[in-house]
């Protein structure tokens, strides 16, 4: 997101094949803005769990930077997703980390995915390699997602109005998986093969 901008428009894509996606990007003359890079997540809960019941998020990441991001007031249209969104780079995670637990909120779930981002046609195209699956972010106007999309030949992917977060909880629910945070690790071993199922029936809710 933009400094200054505090509304996120964005589509996600499901699209389990990348290198696709990438082909697409360099015949598009996209701009290759940063290489793969490998993320930590941590998704906080207020103690009475209303801020995720509610549907916000207060999330803490780690890449190249240390950025903590709070968003809203969520609404989708044609698979479009548009939320309030503010988000600031902080020095240091752990100290954030420790302040953020003595404002009262807890570490709900960890999230770990890998990103690589581009950009063409004023918007950001991200692509997303998660343990349950791999994806496409599409983030600017709406009317230059669907000119992305087009020009991309992502016409026929799902379009996920969830979060990683609701999609890791579907995917961990339908294979009984008991660990609590969507990490590699964590699925290491785990057969993949009711991903896509799972991932489709959220995508047609």
């Amino acid at each position: 997101m933009n400094a200054g901008k505090l509304r996120e428009v964005e589509v996600k894509l499901h699209t389990p094949d990348l290198a696709a996606v990438r082909r697409a990007l360099t015949a598009a003359d996209a701009k290759l803005v940063r290489e793969r890079v490998f993320e930590r997540n941590l998704r906080y809960d207020s103690a009475d769990g209303m801020l995720i019941a509610s549907g916000e998020v207060l999330r803490l990441r780690q890449d190249e930077a240390v950025k903590l991001t709070h968003k809203s007031d969520a609404s989708v249209e044609s698979g479009i997703v548009s939320r309030l969104e503010a988000e600031v780079i902080v020095s240091d995670f752990d100290t954030m980390h420790r302040l953020l637990r003595r404002l009262g909120f807890h570490v709900a779930l960890i999230y770990e995915k890998y990103r690589t981002t581009y950009e063409l046609h004023d918007a950001e195209i991200v692509l997303d390699e998660l343990p349950f699956g791999n994806f496409t972010e599409i983030e600017g106007d709406a009317r230059t997602i669907e000119r992305v999309v087009a020009a991309l030949g992502l016409g026929g992917c799902q379009r996920m109005a969830g979060s990683y977060v609701d999609i890791f909880l579907a995917v961990k629910a339908r294979l009984g998986l008991a660990a609590r945070d969507c990490t590699f690790e964590a699925f290491a071993g785990v057969r993949g093969r009711d991903f896509g199922f799972v991932i489709t029936q959220r995508a047609q809710r």
